[in-house]
C-alpha cells in the first residue's frame, strides 16, 4: 500500500474545499432565485438563450472580419501598417467574441448538469410508478434533445478554431512585414550614419596628423 506524502494529502483537501465552495455557491444561487420565482429551467433557457445570441454576435463578427481580410489583399505596401492595424483589431475583437460563445456554452452545461442531476434526484420522491415512469420519458427527451443542441454548439464553437488560427497567421505575417520594413528602415538610417561617421573619422584623421606635425614641428 503506497503511503500519500503529506503535500498530496494537501493537494486532495484543497481540491475538495474547493469543489465544496462552489458547490455551495451553486445552491445559494439556484435558492436565491427560486425565492423571486426563477428555477433551474428557466436559468437554462435563458443561459441557452445568452449562447445563441454570442453565437450569431460571433458570426457577425467574423463576417466583418472577412470582409475585413479580404479589403487589405490589395492594399499596397504604403498601406500596411493601417491594413496591419485593421486586422489586428478585427482578430482581437473576434477572438473575444469566440471566447464569449465558449463560455456561453459552458454556462449552458453547468445550468443542465445541475437540473438533470435535481430531475434524477426527484425521480425517486414519487409515490405513483405511472408518474414516476412518465417523468422519467421527459427526462430521456429531454436529455437526448439538449444533447443533440449542445452537439451544434460545439460544433459551431469548434469551427471558430481553425479561422482564428489561420487569422492569427496573417495578422502575424503582417506584423512581422511591419517589423522588416523597419529595420530597412533601420538599416537605411545606419548607412547613412555610417556615412557620416567615416566622413567624420576623415576629418579625425586629419585634424590628429595636423597634431602631430604640429607637435613635432614644435620639438
Amino acid at each position: 500500500m503506497v503511503k500519500k506524502s503529506g503535500n498530496s494529502l494537501l493537494q486532495i483537501g484543497v481540491v475538495l474545499c474547493c469543489a465544496l465552495m462552489l458547490t455551495a455557491c451553486s445552491s445559494t444561487y439556484y435558492s436565491a432565485m427560486e425565492k423571486v420565482g426563477i428555477h433551474k429551467r428557466d436559468i437554462m433557457v435563458d443561459r441557452v438563450e445568452g449562447a445563441r445570441d454570442s453565437q450569431a454576435e460571433a458570426q457577425e463578427q467574423f463576417k466583418s472580419a472577412l470582409e475585413q481580410f479580404d479589403s487589405v489583399v490589395n492594399l499596397q505596401e504604403t498601406d500596411l501598417k493601417k491594413a496591419y492595424t485593421s486586422l489586428s483589431n478585427e482578430y482581437d475583437k473576434s477572438e473575444s467574441a469566440a471566447t464569449k460563445v465558449s463560455d456561453r456554452i459552458a454556462s449552458v452545461e453547468a445550468v443542465a448538469d445541475d437540473l438533470f442531476d435535481e430531475w434524477e434526484d426527484e425521480l425517486e420522491e414519487y409515490q405513483s410508478k405511472e408518474k414516476r415512469a412518465y417523468s422519467k420519458g421527459q427526462l430521456r427527451s429531454t436529455k437526448s434533445r439538449y444533447k443533440e443542441m449542445l452537439a451544434s454548439m460545439h460544433q459551431a464553437e469548434a469551427s471558430m478554431g481553425p479561422v482564428l488560427r489561420i487569422f492569427k497567421d496573417n495578422v502575424l505575417f503582417l506584423k512581422h512585414n511591419l517589423n522588416a520594413q523597419a529595420i530597412g528602415s533601420l538599416q537605411g538610417e545606419f548607412s547613412s550614419l555610417k556615412g557620416e561617421i567615416d566622413s567624420l573619422i576623415k576629418k579625425m584623421n586629419i585634424a590628429i596628423e595636423s597634431s602631430n606635425k604640429f607637435i613635432a614641428d614644435i620639438r
